[in-house]
């Protein structure tokens, strides 16, 4: 790490946003963090401890969303 990166380094959990910014219509969960808007709007007000409580159940909501993309025209 160099002194750039040591300046803008924070101490608190980073967002899950990957920029795949898709909302699901049939769960509701962004289709690239799998957080709902109102999780997503909510984000910044979270404690770190609540941003940690719901990291870890991400990874179980993506088979809600996986595999469930609309096919593009032919």
């Amino acid at each position: 790490m160099n002194e750039f990166d040591e300046v803008w380094k924070r101490e608190e959990v980073e967002s899950p946003c990957v920029k795949l910014c898709v909302i699901h219509e049939k769960s509701g969960l962004c289709m690239g963090c799998y957080r709902s808007r109102y999780e997503i709007a909510g984000w910044s007000r979270l404690t770190p401890e609540a941003r940690t409580d719901l990291m870890q159940v991400l990874p179980e909501r993506a088979p809600l969303v996986k595999g469930s993309r609309r096919k593009r025209r032919s």
